[in-house]
């Protein structure tokens, strides 16, 4: 700016000196043919310079303001979203580095433009096609976007932008309607038996414009979820197997080869064959009867209950130290069931490797809720184990069911709880149960 300023500063100068210059030889020659007569020379040059001086001062004067002009143009289209002028300037100074700039700034923001719209043609592509319905709704009622999915599922493939959701949902589906209405985040089913489709919906609130607008996500489950349920009866149906066949074929064998001795008359081996026939019916009943807990777990039936005592009973069962004096004061849960789940996670404990001293149980009480942790010193968990330890017949052991740390969830789960899984610092890994610490409502004094 300040080289620019020299610029019109220098020209202005060199304009003003010519004019002077001009003004003073013509003053020159007139005094020659008027001398004496100031005034009158005076007056004829005012009227040769000033016409001359105004023509030159426009003619300088016309393309810049013509150039202000353009350049206030372009700032009202650039402030309008038009990208598309430039300006040119002939003249070799600094009106010419200005315009270079404003034409490469042009140029940046076209190409920003450019990148912004191909950006939201495939954001738009993408919804479009994504088989998510996506409602965008108005905190008034009527629906600001809606996408194919949505247009085919709630108004038969028409447009949906402009109507309101309340007298879209007055000619749905019941079950949709009633799980918008009912707010949050869940499941609902529509249809039944062999019709039946199963949709989740998830719902977020935001401000767009200064207006409160809700966002509605349907996704159909149907297909995944029977994906996922023949997965499972699969993998359940392998598990049962390899049990089965890991105890029917020892039982078979022993019960020809019991069979054999009884033929021959030599009997003294048979009571040892009787009683691995019984630990192996034993064994195989234990499995079923996991199974049949896991699938018919009952509503806990939750009771006040002492710590202390809870605590011995289980240490009855099975060996742990305790990281500190259980919490004085009871607490509601189903002692069954409690003892089930911390049974489960106390073997799991010792089958990990560690030392049976530093498997340890802690329990804690925080305000309202009851912090349970089981803690060895094993290996700990990968990620992948981590992410899946939880999920009904996922076991790392060729032998186990998969179903300890599932049962231990559903205890969890159904007592208003959760069940988290943590590697701990220096190895091995902590089992946590938050459950609620509150009494049942009759009031029932805590088993001793």
């Amino acid at each position: 700016m300040p080289a620019f300023r020299l610029s019109l500063l220098t020209r202005w100068s060199a304009l003003v000196g010519t004019l002077l210059a001009v003004g003073i030889g013509i003053a020159l020659a007139l005094d020659h043919y008027f001398p004496g007569q100031p005034l009158v020379v005076l007056g004829i040059c005012l009227v040769c310079v000033v016409p001359l001086s105004v023509i030159t001062i426009r003619a300088q004067l016309k393309p810049m303001l013509s150039l202000y002009r353009a350049l206030a143009g372009t700032v009202t289209s650039y402030r309008d979203g038009d990208f598309s002028f430039s300006l040119h300037w002939p003249q070799d100074d600094e009106l010419r580095e200005l315009v270079a700039a404003h034409n490469a700034l042009g140029e940046v923001l076209r190409e920003q433009r450019l990148d912004l719209v191909q950006r939201e043609l495939l954001l738009d592509t993408m919804v479009q096609n994504t088989p998510v319905a996506m409602l965008l709704v108005a905190d008034a009622g009527p629906i600001v976007y809606a996408n194919v999915a949505a247009r085919h599922l709630l108004n038969g493939g028409r447009k949906l932008e402009g109507h309101r959701l309340d007298e879209l949902l007055g000619r749905s589906k019941a079950a949709l309607r009633e799980a918008v209405v009912r707010g949050g985040d869940g499941l609902f089913t529509i249809g039944e038996g062999e019709d039946e489709e199963v949709f989740h919906l998830a719902r977020r609130r935001f401000s767009l414009n200064g207006r409160r607008h809700e966002l509605l996500l349907l996704r159909q489950l149907t297909l995944e979820l029977r994906r996922q349920e023949v997965q499972t009866w699969k993998k359940v149906i392998r598990v049962i197997s390899h049990e089965l066949n890991n105890s029917l074929a020892p039982l078979a064998s022993l019960a020809h080869s019991g069979a054999e001795l009884v033929r021959r008359g030599q009997t003294e081996r048979l009571p040892q064959i009787l009683a691995t026939i019984e630990e192996r019916t034993r064994h195989l009943e234990g499995f079923i009867q996991g199974y049949a807990r896991f699938a018919k777990l009952p509503a806990p039936r939750r009771q006040a209950y002492a710590w202390p005592a809870f605590v011995a009973r289980l240490a009855e069962q099975v060996c742990f130290q305790m990281a500190d004096a259980p919490p004085l004061e009871p607490a509601a849960f189903d002692a069954a069931q409690l003892e089930q789940a911390l049974l489960n996670l106390l073997k799991n404990a010792h089958e990990s490797g560690s030392p049976p001293c530093d498997v340890t149980l802690d329990i804690r009480r925080l305000h309202d809720t009851v912090r349970i942790e089981v803690r060895d010193r094993g290996p700990g968990m990968s990620d992948t184990v981590l992410a899946n330890a939880l999920v009904p017949f996922y076991s790392t052991k060729r032998s186990g069911t998969g179903l300890g740390l599932a049962l231990a969830r559903e205890i969890a789960e159904a007592h208003g709880g959760r069940i988290t899984l943590a590697n701990r610092d220096g190895g091995g890994l902590a089992v946590t149960l938050l459950l609620p610490a509150s009494y049942p409502a009759d009031g029932a004094r805590p088993e001793l």
